[in-house]
């Protein structure tokens, strides 16, 4: 627990009024006018003295704080601070962003995820670039017409690099407001509603990110620390003792599972392995990634024989070693994928988007994760497929 909070208990030791929920008249707004001078004073002195030193902190070049919220959608502050170092380091203004290829931007992407937003992040830099004369729009309305960026991102960085008063409300907002104001099931307008009355009009950026690093650290799911919440004394939830159960949980559908055989095509001419890979198409998933020749497994097809067929579509070599199942899950979907590796001969089989390429030439493409630990598991066996002792067809 920090200084800050020990000094605000000895200022105010009394938890404060509980205001009455809007079932019994009070409106929303009446709700969060009323707090809000309260809230915002809080919030800021827990911002202040226990914010985490994270490396896009104090930004206020709207290209990094631009990059940062995109990195950090849906993904975890501790995943993002590598890539977001490595990232600045390549690509440390939009200019150099927006000249680069899509085959590096990926690369320098993989896997951290969601492939969409590095593709939409250099869609958006050469719009900017081109429409804009390099100047990223200073409004949430102008950066909403940026690709990938929605009006969670465009508050979040017009109000941190430009100080606009706007809210920016993601799932911690949401779950904080869920909670402060015990709203089971807080509707999106609810929730616009709420954090236009409570930003900050003087310090609208650092209080958004108050506000999420507060349901970050502390009003986490499941089980929030209210003792060292700095809103602890006008949270209705915790009064009531309804916070574990704020907000209420979605009805998640189950997650579809599929399997995929991979055929990994070899070929070892002059010592140097090189490896058979086909670049997937512009849209759908994991679009402009590229992978190994695979298809998917149909329900009673044993995992070698489509492998065979697809091997000889390709017209690779007879024998083959299988490397053991591997799955992946997607946001949306799980993977099983079969991969198997085979002879081939270098420079037939790529059809229009394959390409034969050494080890080297791989690290400079976009490979996904799961085709990595594929190439991982190849790599071990890799000489072994030259070996007349093992170059047979497994059963």
């Amino acid at each position: 627990m920090g200084l800050w909070y020990l000094l605000w208990m000895v200022e105010d030791p009394t938890p404060g009024p509980t205001l009455a929920p809007s079932s019994e008249g009070r409106s929303l707004s009446d709700e969060a006018s009323t707090r809000a001078p309260e809230v915002r004073r809080r919030l800021l002195g827990f911002y202040d003295a226990e914010r985490r030193d994270l490396p896009w902190r104090g930004e206020e070049d709207p290209y990094r704080v631009w990059v940062s919220e995109i990195m950090l959608q849906q993904t975890r502050v501790e995943t993002v601070i590598p890539y977001y170092k490595e990232w600045m380091e390549r690509f440390p203004d939009l200019e150099s962003l927006a000249s680069a290829e899509e085959d590096e931007v990926l690369r320098m992407w993989q896997g951290l995820g969601y492939y969409s937003r590095a593709r939409n992040l250099l869609g958006a830099a050469r719009l900017v670039r081109e429409t804009y004369r390099g100047e990223i729009p200073s409004s949430a309305s102008g950066l909403r017409a940026l690709p990938g960026v929605g009006e969670y991102t465009a508050g979040a960085v017009a109000s941190i690099a430009y100080g606009e008063v706007v809210p920016a409300v993601d799932g911690n907002v949401r779950r904080v407001f869920s909670r402060l104001f015990d709203l089971p099931e807080p509707s999106a307008a609810d929730l616009r509603l709420l954090a236009q009355a409570l930003v900050d009009p003087v310090r609208p950026g650092d209080f958004n990110q108050a506000l999420m690093e507060l349901g970050a650290v502390t009003c986490t799911p499941g089980s929030p620390d209210c003792p060292s919440c700095p809103l602890v004394g006008l949270c209705l939830a915790r009064s009531r003792g309804t916070q574990g159960e704020r907000p209420l949980g979605k009805n998640r559908k189950p997650t579809p599972e599929s399997e995929m055989v991979v055929v990994v095509p070899v070929a070892g001419e002059d010592g140097t392995h090189r490896f058979l890979l086909r670049k997937r198409p512009p849209t759908g998933l994991l679009a402009g990634m590229w992978e190994f020749p695979s298809a998917d497994l149909s329900n009673g097809v044993r995992p070698i024989d489509a492998a065979l067929a697809l091997a000889l579509e390709l017209g690779l070599g007879k024998g083959s070693i299988g490397l053991g199942a591997v799955p992946h899950v997607f946001s949306h979907l799980k993977v099983l994928y079969h991969p198997f590796l085979f002879p081939g001969e270098a420079g037939k089989g790529g059809g229009p988007t394959g390409r034969w390429l050494t080890l080297e030439e791989i690290g400079r493409v976009p490979v996904p994760v799961a085709q990595g630990k594929i190439l991982d598991a190849a790599l071990e066996r890799v000489d072994a497929i030259f070996s007349s002792s093992e170059n047979t067809e497994p059963s």
